[in-house]
């Protein structure tokens, strides 16, 4: 049986930039309800390095427990749930979960992030992300200065990755792992810049414990050493599909370009922070946009109970 409930704000997506919405927004006392499926990517980075306040990088399930923490301190309500279905009906958004529960709110902010195409089914992948191999060259391409660098990935992604990080180390190797063609330019890129390409699947990922990687071990039995690895496979996944069935406008690459004082989309009442937005795809970013936007949704409920008022 369903069951429905109502909000003066909900936020779809329990990732950074949602949570920090949700605190903003609980200190103004609303009713906020976050709903949440329990992934993305901040439940896979095990330590951020370059968040203020963290100088020894901190692990994305510890700040996704604080924040959700921090926003249950101000009444903030949580709900695990994965929203497929969402309308406007009159002056209301009404929502449906795989749950068969339902949700209403006059408010909707969405941060539903990016999915990263990661073959989470290599041996001993998940540890190291974020702590020895990493997908973010803004966000970790400091930690690879001067070290041996083994970038897995495919064709012109993953090429285009190690030509990037040429800016903080020269001892690169790119194992392209699904052999997928590289464009002439590319390849005499990689050339130029002394890398060498080996076109072998990645199917493990050797260790020496506490999520420290020392190699990439292939499909024709080699064992591609380093000191760090990156991965570069294309493909990421923007999570935009729900805001389609408002009629929210999305870009060719299916990021939603926002009012950039407010984040406030196309359709007047329905937000958008971090990923999905039009930006680098940084942490830190996020958390400013969720902020941004539970501002403006603040002023909007102030407004809405205005009209109310007013005869």
């Amino acid at each position: 049986m369903s069951h429905k409930d109502s909000y003066q704000c909900i936020i779809v997506g329990g990732g950074i930039a949602g949570l920090q919405a949700a605190i903003q927004l609980g200190r103004y006392n609303h009713q906020v309800l976050v709903i949440d499926k329990g992934e993305g990517r901040s439940t896979l980075c095990k330590c951020y390095h370059n968040v203020l306040g963290w100088p020894d990088g901190v692990d994305g399930q510890t700040l996704r427990h604080l924040g959700r923490q921090h926003a249950e301190k101000y009444g903030v309500t949580f709900k695990e749930d994965e929203i497929v279905k969402v309308e406007k009906q009159g002056e209301k958004f009404k929502l449906q979960g795989t749950s068969l529960n339902s949700y209403e709110s006059k408010c909707l902010l969405l941060a539903t992030g990016i999915k990263d195409h990661i073959p989470l089914e290599i041996p001993n992948l998940k540890e190291c992300l974020g702590i020895s191999i990493y997908i973010c060259p803004d966000c970790d391409g400091y930690e690879v200065t001067n070290k041996k660098v083994i970038v897995a990935g495919s064709g012109d992604p993953g090429a285009n990755m190690a030509l990037t990080l040429t800016y903080w180390t020269k001892e690169l190797i790119y194992i392209n792992s699904d052999g997928k063609k590289i464009s002439e330019s590319v390849q005499m890129n990689l050339a130029e810049n002394g890398i060498p390409m080996i076109v072998d699947k990645v199917i493990g990922v050797e260790t020496n414990g506490e999520g420290r990687f020392t190699a990439f071990l292939t499909g024709d039995g080699n064992k591609i050493t380093g000191e760090r690895g990156f991965l570069a496979f294309g493909g990421n996944k923007v999570n935009t599909d729900l805001l389609k069935q408002l009629g929210i406008e999305r870009l060719e690459n299916l990021h939603i370009p926002t009012n950039p004082r407010t984040k406030e989309t196309n359709v007047p009442n329905v937000w958008v922070a971090g990923d999905i937005g039009v930006h680098s795809e940084l942490l830190t970013i996020a958390m400013g946009e969720g902020a941004q936007a539970a501002i403006w949704i603040h002023k909007s409920i102030l407004e809405q109970r205005r009209d109310s008022i007013d005869p």
